[in-house]
C-alpha cells in the first residue's frame, strides 16, 4: 500500500519529507487477516507550514524564471509521521515505485528508476534523518535536511550524501557552554528527549560543561511515551538534586523548543518558562509567504491533489468535511459538519504566524541551494567545477547534483550566505532569544544577541545584557553554583553520596596552595622547597633545619666538646708540670702526650658535625673523626703492648723490649693511622660525603645533613676503628692481672669496654634517628668514647699527682700490693 503523496511534475523533481503528524497508532494484529495500515495522528501545524514553504520556494523559482530559466522544478512530498520506519518507507517510495503512468514512462530516462527524485529535502528529526541518510547514501542521492542537528550526521563516512541548512549540535553545545561560562554558572542540569538529537546533544553538553569546571546536578532523559510514573520520578529527582525550587530554575533552551508555540502559548507554562534564554535559528521575513499559506481551501481546484489538506482543515476548524479519511475513521465522528465558509484568514495559529520564520527559512534556503546547484550544472564549463566533464543537463544524475551541492556558495536577498563545509554543515549562526511576558499576557521572543560560530574564540557570543529579563522580570543575573564560594585556601571537592559532580568546599592540603582564581577544583602544589602558609593562600620557603650552633642541642654539645678539650689540655698541663715524676715517665710519657693530643682532636672534631653542611664540612667531619680516633686507639694500643711486653721482658732470658722500643711504638702508631688515612683518601676520591636535603612527607621543614656518599667507605672507617678497639681490648684483658701499682692495663680495659659499648649502641641509634638527631647521636658517641678514654686512663694518674703525691714515687710503683 503506497503512502499519501503530494506531488507536481517538473523537469527536475525534488523530494520532500516532513513529519506532518507527531505519532503513529499501531493497529492490534488479529493474525487472521491482513493488518491495516498504521495511522498517523496529532497533526502538526508547524511542520505543515514548513512543507508549504518548500512548495512556495519551488513555485517562486518557477514563476520568476531568473535562476533556472526554461527549467521547471517539481516536487514529491511524503509524511514521515515522526517515526524512523515511516520515514524510511517514504524514502524508498521516493526512489521509485512499481506503478507509473505512461507520461512518466516517456519523461523519465531509461537508466533511471521510474519516479526517482534527484534530491530529497528532509527529514526534520535527527532520528528519522539518520535512517534516511543511510539509505540515500547508498545510492548517492543528496539529502538536505532543514532541522536535523545531531552531530553524528557530520560523519561523511557513514552519511556521504547528507547536507543540511541546520547547524550541527556541536555549535549549539558550544553556544550553550559560552552562555554558562559568561554568567559564571557552575550548577546545571541537563534534560533531553529520548531520541538521537536529545541523547547525543545532552551527553556532549554534559561532558563539555564538566570540563569547564561546572557540576552536572542531574542528567535526565524524558521518555517518548511520557509515562506518568517516569515523569513523576524525573520531577522528584529534579527537586532533590540540590538545585533551586522548580519555579526558580533558569532554563536554557536548545533551538528545538526555543521558539516553540506549543510551550509559549499556553498560559500554564508562563510562570515556569518566563525568563528562558534560548538559541534560535536565524529568522527572516519571506515576502509573499503568508498570503501563500492562507490561500488553501478545500474548494480550490487543486485541493483534491493534496492528501494532507483535509486533515489539516478539519484540525484547524474542528469540523468534518464530507470525505471519508482514514484519520477520521480512527477517531470518533462527533465533529460538526463544515459549513464551507471557513477561512484561514480568520484563524490565528502557529501555521499562519510568520513572525518567527526560522525552520521555514531553513527549508527556503535548502530549496534555493538546490536551485543554485542545478544552475551551476546548467552553466558548466569543461574542466571547471567539481567534475572534470560537464553533466548532461537533460538527465541529471543524483551523484552529479551531490557534487555541485557541496560547492554551492551564494548570498540570498536577505543578505545571508549559504554554503556547506567539508562535513555538509552550514555556517553556524544563532539568535539568542529571551522569553518575556508582554503587557497583553502573551509570551514574546525578544532577540538579545547572537552567536557566530565563525568568529574568534572571544567574540563568538554577543549579548545585550540590558535587554534581558530573568525570572519574575528580574534584571539581576541569577546565581547557580554547586557550592558556596570557596574562600582563599580552600578548593572544591566532590560532594559525598552525589551521583554527579556536586561540589563542596574542602580545605587545601598542607603542601598545596589554592589556585587562582578561587572556586577551582584543582590546587597548585608548592615547589619542593616551599610550603603553604597557615591560610593556604601562598607558598613560603620551607624552614631549613640542621644541627646549628644556635639551637639548644647544638649549644649543649658544643659546650660538652669544648669542656672535654679543656679538660684534656688541663691534663696535658698537669703532666707537663710533673713530667719528671715517676707516674708520668712510666709507660712511655711520649705516648701519653700523643694520646692526650689525639683526644683533644677527638673532642674538637665533633664540632665539625655542628653547623650548616657544606661540601668541605661533610668531607672534613668524617675523615677527621676517622683519623683522630684511629690515632687515639693506636696510642692506647701502643701503651697496652708496652705494658704487656714490659712484664714479659722481666722473665729470665727475655729480650722482647728491644723489639718494642720507642721507635717500634712510633711505627705501630704510624702504620695503624696510615691505613685509616688511605681508606679515607679512597673514600673521598670515589664517593665523598656531600650535603643532602631531606624533605619528610607532609612537613614544612627541609633537613640538611651530610650523606655518607659511600656506605661501604663509611663502614670501612668505622670497622677499622672497631677492629683496633677490639684488639686493644683483647691485649688489655690479657694484662689485667699484672701488678696494679705499675700497670694501667685495668684502666685501659675499662676504657675499651666503654668505647666498644658506646659504638655498638651507636649503630642502631644512628640508623633509627631522624634528621639532625642522627648527627647528634654520632657526636654523642664521639664525646662519650673520648670522655671514657680520658677518665679511665688519665683520671687515676691525675688523682695521684694532685691528691696523693706520696704515691708518686718509684718505690711505690715498683712495690707489690698486699693482694699480690
Amino acid at each position: 500500500m503506497s503512502l499519501p503523496v503530494l506531488q507536481r511534475n517538473g523537469d527536475i523533481t525534488l523530494g520532500g519529507l516532513f513529519s506532518l503528524h507527531d505519532m503513529v497508532v499501531e493497529p492490534n494484529p488479529s493474525f487472521t487477516t491482513m493488518p491495516p495500515h498504521p495511522q498517523c495522528t496529532r497533526f502538526n501545524f508547524r511542520t505543515f507550514r514548513w512543507m508549504q514553504t518548500m512548495i512556495f520556494a519551488i513555485e517562486e523559482i518557477n514563476r520568476e524564471g531568473k535562476l533556472l530559466p526554461n527549467v521547471t522544478l517539481g516536487y514529491k512530498i511524503y509524511d514521515s509521521c515522526s517515526t524512523p520506519y515511516q520515514a524510511l518507507k517514504a524514502a524508498m517510495e521516493l526512489m521509485g515505485t512499481k506503478q507509473v503512468s505512461e507520461v512518466e514512462m516517456v519523461d523519465n530516462h531509461k537508466d533511471m528508476c521510474h519516479g526517482t527524485v534527484s534530491v530529497v529535502i528532509g527529514d526534520g528529526g535527527s532520528t528519522q534523518s539518520l535512517v534516511v541518510a543511510r539509505f540515500l547514501g547508498a545510492f548517492h542521492v543528496p539529502q538536505v535536511s532543514y532541522f536535523s542537528s545531531c552531530a553524528c550526521l557530520s560523519n561523511k563516512k557513514e552519511y556521504p550524501a547528507f547536507l543540511r541548512t541546520m547547524p550541527s549540535d556541536l555549535f549549539q553545545v558550544d553556544a550553550l557552554i559560552q552562555l554558562v561560562k559568561y554568567h559564571d554558572w557552575s550548577w546545571v542540569g541537563v534534560i533531553a528527549g529520548d531520541d538521537a538529537y536529545g541523547r547525543g546533544g545532552a551527553t556532549f553538553f554534559a561532558n563539555e560543561v564538566q570540563q569547564c569546571g561546572a557540576c552536572v546536578a542531574l542528567h535526565e532523559i524524558i521518555p517518548k511515551n511520557h509515562a506518568r510514573e517516569a515523569m513523576a520520578a524525573i520531577v522528584s529527582r529534579i527537586r532533590s538534586s540540590g538545585a533551586w525550587g522548580l519555579t526558580g530554575i533558569q532554563w536554557l533552551a536548545s533551538e528545538a523548543w526555543s521558539t516553540a508555540s506549543v510551550l509559549s502559548t499556553p498560559t500554564k507554562y508562563h510562570d515556569i518558562l518566563q525568563g528562558t534564554i534560548g538559541l534560535a535559528i536565524r529568522r527572516a521575513h519571506i515576502p509573499g509567504l503568508q498570503d501563500f499559506l492562507l490561500r488553501l481551501h478545500p474548494s480550490n481546484p487543486d485541493a483534491s491533489e493534496n492528501p494532507f489538506l483535509i486533515p489539516f482543515w478539519e484540525e484547524v476548524f474542528g469540523c468534518r468535511l464530507g470525505v471519508k479519511t482514514a484519520e477520521r475513521m480512527q477517531t470518533e465522528n462527533d465533529k460538526p459538519q463544515c459549513s464551507g465558509s471557513e477561512d484561514l484568514k480568520t484563524m490565528k495559529n502557529i501555521y499562519s504566524d510568520v513572525s518567527q520564520l526560522r525552520i521555514s527559512y531553513n527549508v527556503y534556503k535548502a530549496v534555493y541551494a538546490i536551485a543554485h546547484a542545478i544552475d551551476a550544472m546548467k552553466s558548466c564549463k569543461e574542466r571547471i567545477g567539481p567534475l572534470q566533464a560537464c553533466p548532461d543537463t537533460t538527465n541529471i544524475q543524483p551523484w552529479q547534483l551531490l557534487n555541485y551541492l557541496k560547492e554551492v556558495v551564494y548570498t540570498n536577498e536577505f543578505g545571508d550566505e549559504t554554503m556547506f563545509d567539508q562535513n555538509g554543515d552550514p555556517i553556524a549562526m544563532y539568535d539568542l532569544v529571551n522569553w518575556q511576558l508582554g503587557f497583553n499576557g502573551e509570551m514574546q521572543f525578544r532577540t538579545i544577541g547572537m552567536f557566530d560560530g565563525t568568529a574568534t574564540a572571544g567574540n563568538k557570543l554577543q549579548l545585550q545584557e540590558n535587554n534581558i529579563l530573568w525570572k519574575d522580570n528580574q534584571t539581576m543575573v541569577p546565581q547557580s553554583v554547586c557550592s558556596s564560594p570557596c574562600p582563599p585556601g580552600t578548593r572544591k571537592a566532590i560532594r559525598p553520596n552525589f551521583l554527579y559532580a556536586a561540589m563542596t568546599v574542602w580545605p587545601v592540603e598542607l603542601e598545596r596552595l589554592a589556585i587562582r582564581p578561587v572556586n577551582s577544583i584543582e590546587c597548585v602544589r608548592c615547589l619542593p622547597l616551599f610550603w603553604s602558609n597557615a591560610e593556604r593562600t601562598a607558598c613560603l620557603p620551607k624552614k631549613v633545619d640542621f644541627l646549628s650552633f644556635s639551637d639548644t642541642m647544638g649549644i649543649t654539645l658544643t659546650t660538652v666538646a669544648l669542656l672535654g678539650s679543656l679538660c684534656t689540655c688541663g691534663v696535658i698541663f698537669i703532666f707537663s708540670c710533673h713530667i719528671s715524676t715517676p707516674i708520668v715517665r712510666a709507660n712511655n710519657s711520649e705516648l701519653s702526650f700523643l694520646l692526650l693530643f689525639s683526644l683533644t682532636l677527638c673532642f674538637l672534631c665533633s664540632l665539625t658535625f655542628i653547623g650548616r653542611p657544606s661540601d668541605w664540612s661533610c668531607m672534613l667531619r668524617h675523615t677527621a673523626f676517622g683519623i683522630t680516633f684511629v690515632l687515639c686507639i693506636s696510642c692506647v694500643l701502643g701503651k697496652t703492648i708496652v705494658v704487656l711486653m714490659a712484664f714479659r721482658a722481666t722473665l729470665p732470658g727475655s729480650n722482647l723490649m728491644k723489639w718494642f722500643g720507642p721507635v717500634q711504638q712510633r711505627a705501630i702508631i704510624t702504620l695503624s693511622t696510615l691505613v685509616q688515612v688511605i681508606i679515607c683518601i679512597i673514600w673521598l676520591t670515589v664517593a665523598p660525603p656531600t650535603p643532602q636535603e631531606l624533605m619528610p612527607r607532609e612537613s614544612a621543614i627541609v633537613i640538611l645533613l651530610c650523606g655518607e656518599g659511600s656506605a661501604l667507605g663509611f663502614g670501612l672507617v668505622l670497622g677499622y676503628i672497631g677492629l683496633l678497639a677490639c684488639l686493644c681490648l683483647f691485649l688489655a684483658f690479657l694484662a689485667r692481672k699484672l701488678p696494679d701499682n705499675f700497670n694501667e692495663a685495668k684502666f685501659i680495659t675499662f676504657s675499651m669496654l666503654i668505647f666498644c659499648a658506646v659504638w655498638v649502641a651507636f649503630i642502631p641509634a644512628y640508623i633509627s634517628s631522624p634528621g639532625k638527631y642522627a648527627v647528634a647521636v654520632e657526636i654523642f658517641a664521639i664525646l662519650a668514647s673520648s670522655y671514657g678514654l680520658l677518665a679511665c686512663i688519665f683520671a687515676p694518674k691525675c688523682y695521684i699527682i694532685l691528691l696523693r703525691p706520696e704515691k708518686n714515687s718509684r718505690k711505690h710503683l715498683m712495690s707489690k700490693t698486699n693482694a699480690q
